[in-house]
């Protein structure tokens, strides 16, 4: 078991300053490794994706997979970063026991994107974060100890995948800064699909580098290392307690010691690995078997032109243009699959508060209900439509529409929502004789009720309006239901 860290009271707004820079490792959803055929999926299976190259076979030699380098410049054009035409390999010469060749193939001189920024939002306040380099890189193979108690063992499903290490400057000053960046980053990569931002399955994973200083200084502290944290909570949860061992070493005299730690999520601590290496100790040098490649202008071009547009200027947009609130607008950027939906849904109606209150109500909880996507949501966005148009039309009152034809028009997909309500004898009366008939018998039955209400008690007229809804089924125009009650009872 770790040992326990050192707790410290000192609260780290009264005397220090964080500083946290992040790496984050991005694997690409290529359907090939970096270097080779081999497939990259995510598989449960062991040492089922794998062949001479990714066991490192001697006569074997690495191929550039170009979409590897496509999904790379996407990003870093999204995120605003400079590119880096003239561009080559390099291998990183480190023990990796679960890469069989000994060592990575890796950016070093030439990373592919350099500075850049991902914009994040904490407590209403916005800033930049700048970014130092994105590079591209082959992921390890995955060491597993709890196979057997003698023996650690080796799944190299995962070796040689194409990764993406998006290394950002030292601007993160507090958990909730780290929590947003990454939420914010993993939003941006499965929005362009190069990513498909499962931390779990390791689709994404996060080193911290965190030190502290005295506030008002500028030179940096002495940094430690947390590696390999695999959910958003964990970098937040991570960081905050680092950052009070820290300052724990700091108020006793303690140095500060540059090491790799790993986090224990079970027991929130984290605890030391080995003594941190610099670049130096990687010795990098030009990859032999892979040529330099040159990125033209052309091909930048051909990318920038073929971008999505981004959720931050697709939220604007929605603010702006079509008025809806900034809440609304951010929750449907939150997912390019929602967007989308609604991107769709708009093309069918113009009723946008009316289609964002449908999708952010009725459809969010089918969905949750039934753990599914929009992608796998049965609703073409034109029958929604319909059903939103009929409700603005006053044929169905919202409840019942959300309630009964909603559901109605999933079970029945060759039907349209008019066809259905009609079916269910659902359409509103709007015929002034039967409404009126309804209302009177409201009246009727109760007496004492009417009493009150004239002698000042006028919130029960929603009491009658509840009574006409119950004698009508639903069916009743509760427009024209309002304005007889008050005509009646005002008598």
């Amino acid at each position: 078991m770790p040992a326990a860290p050192y707790l410290c009271k000192v609260k780290i707004n009264d005397k220090y300053q964080a500083v946290i820079g992040l790496e984050v490792h991005t694997q690409l959803l290529t359907n090939s490794k970096l270097f080779c055929s081999d497939s990259a999926a995510f598989s449960t299976n062991p040492n089922t994706h794998i062949s001479p190259i990714t066991l490192a076979h001697p006569g074997t030699l690495p191929k550039m997979n170009s979409k590897a380098i496509e999904y790379a410049i996407k990003l870093g054009l999204a995120l605003q970063c400079d590119i880096t035409q003239q561009n080559y390999f390099a291998r990183k010469n480190y023990f990796y026991p679960d890469l069989p060749k000994g060592y990575q193939i890796s950016q070093h001189t030439t990373p592919i994107c350099k500075n850049g920024f991902v914009p994040i939002v904490v407590d209403g306040a916005a800033r930049n974060i700048r970014l130092n380099r994105i590079h591209i890189e082959e992921d390890a193979g995955k060491s597993l100890h709890d196979i057997d108690e003698n023996y650690t063992a080796i799944d190299l499903n995962r070796a040689g995948v194409s990764l993406l290490e998006i290394v950002s400057e030292p601007d993160i000053h507090s958990s909730d800064e780290a929590f947003a960046y990454i939420t914010e980053l993993r939003k941006l990569v499965t929005w362009l699909g190069i990513c498909d931002g499962n931390m779990e399955e390791g689709s994404m994973r996060c080193d911290a580098n965190i030190s502290i200083r005295l506030k008002g200084e500028t030179k940096l502290g002495t940094r430690v290392e947390v590696k390999n944290l695999n959910s958003i909570r964990n970098v937040k949860r991570a960081v905050d307690i680092e950052v009070q061992r820290l300052i724990g070493l700091v108020e006793n005299n303690q140095p500060i010691i540059q090491e790799t730690r790993s986090y224990d999520a079970d027991n929130n601590i984290t605890f030391s690995l080995r003594s941190k290496e610099d670049a130096d100790d990687y010795r990098y040098f030009p990859e032999p078997d892979l040529t330099p490649f040159h990125i033209t202008d052309d091909y930048l071009t051909t990318i920038k032109n073929a971008l999505t547009v981004l959720p931050s200027a697709l939220k604007e947009h929605y603010v702006n243009n079509l008025k809806l609130s900034d809440y609304d607008a951010s929750v449907i950027c939150d997912d390019k699959e929602q967007a989308d939906y609604f991107e769709a849904l708009i093309k069918h109606t113009t009723n946008y508060k009316a289609a964002s209150n449908w999708m952010l109500g009725p459809v969010k909880s089918y969905l949750n209900e039934h753990q599914i996507t929009y992608k796998q949501f049965s609703l073409p966005a034109s029958k929604l439509a319909a059903l939103i148009n009929l409700v603005d039309e006053g044929k169905l009152s919202f409840s019942i529409a959300a309630s009964k034809i909603f559901n109605a028009v999933l079970s029945n997909p060759n039907k349209q929502p008019l066809q259905l309500a009609e079916d269910m004898n659902l359409l509103l009366e709007s015929d002034n004789i039967a409404v009126e008939q309804w209302v009177d018998e409201a009246i009727a039955a109760m007496p004492d009720k009417v009493k009150e209400y004239r002698m000042g008690k006028k919130g029960l007229i929603g009491l009658f309006a509840g009574q006409v809804k119950k004698i009508s089924r639903g069916k009743a125009d509760m427009q024209i239901v309002n304005t007889l009650l008050e005509k009646k009872l005002n008598n």
